[in-house]
């Protein structure tokens, strides 16, 4: 099935004169949404922290590591909850795309004392496969062995979600999948403790994803609307079709394991 995009409304032609006119008032819009934007990233790193007392092992190629261990050296680490269950044999389609945008970023963090790190509950074996089919080179640890990702938040039992009952999110609400989508921020102090200082869910995890922010500056947009969930259109990278011409949609994909048909209307 393909899917077709709702119709929008043809653009206004006007002249020079006009289209300046018009740029410049989205100009101040986007200056306000700009300061908006720092002041917003301001309050979230004045955020109280709070000290991370379990002793949390992953399991990565090179043996077991600790949370600590995950800094790298840094004194900053974001981790990327990728969705990938224990029993399933590919990672999320939305979560690889998400991780596609990882590993040009690396030097650039380590560059400001940042670490990157993706952590899924699937096995190391099967994080290590998907890894090299997808060509991908950032850091990945598999949690499976540990509270970690039921701690924060992105891993549910099955009772949990057939009673529609997982807290995610920072509420209460019904969820498709046993594994969920987020970001979490963590700081390691001079003298040994680690302290959780941030985490966000749902279209938080956006901020990862240039594409999107190339994508939200075109005429068309994000094109998903008419779409049954909103990145029912992104596919792993290798899974695109080629011989689908210039301008064409690719076919909707299946429904995946993993739950990628969630709108994720909150923020």
């Amino acid at each position: 099935m393909t899917t077709v995009s709702e119709p929008r409304p043809e653009p206004a032609i006007v002249s020079s004169a006009e289209w300046l006119a018009a740029r410049k008032r989205l100009l101040n819009r986007e200056k306000e949404a700009d300061r908006l934007r720092d002041q917003i990233s301001a309050e979230r790193r004045s955020l109280p922290w709070r000290k991370v007392e379990k002793p949390y092992v992953f399991e990565s190629p090179d043996g077991p590591r600790t949370l600590a261990d995950l800094f790298g050296g840094h004194s900053q680490l974001v981790i990327y909850h990728f969705m990938f269950g224990p029993d399933w044999q590919e990672g999320c389609p939305s979560c690889s795309f998400v991780s596609d945008h990882f590993d040009g970023a690396l030097l650039h963090l380590a560059a400001r004392d940042v670490a990157l790190v993706a952590v899924s509950r699937a096995s190391l074996v099967k994080l290590e496969a998907f890894k090299t089919r997808m060509g991908w080179k950032f850091p990945w640890v598999s949690s499976g062995r540990s509270d970690f990702n039921t701690d924060f938040q992105v891993s549910f039992s099955e009772e949990e979600v057939a009673r529609g009952e997982v807290t995610y999110n920072y509420q209460l609400q019904g969820f498709p999948s046993t594994e969920a989508p987020g970001v979490s921020v963590f700081a390691k102090s001079s003298d040994g403790p680690i302290f959780h200082t941030y985490s966000t869910y749902g279209r938080g995890v956006e901020v990862l994803m240039g594409t999107y922010r190339i994508l939200d500056l075109v005429p068309k947009g994000r094109n998903e609307k008419g779409l049954r969930f909103p990145m029912e259109w992104v596919r792993y990278h290798d899974r695109y079709d080629p011989e689908i011409p210039v301008g064409r949609e690719q076919p909707s994909r299946p429904t995946a394991a993993c739950g990628c048909e969630w709108k994720q209307t909150s923020a």
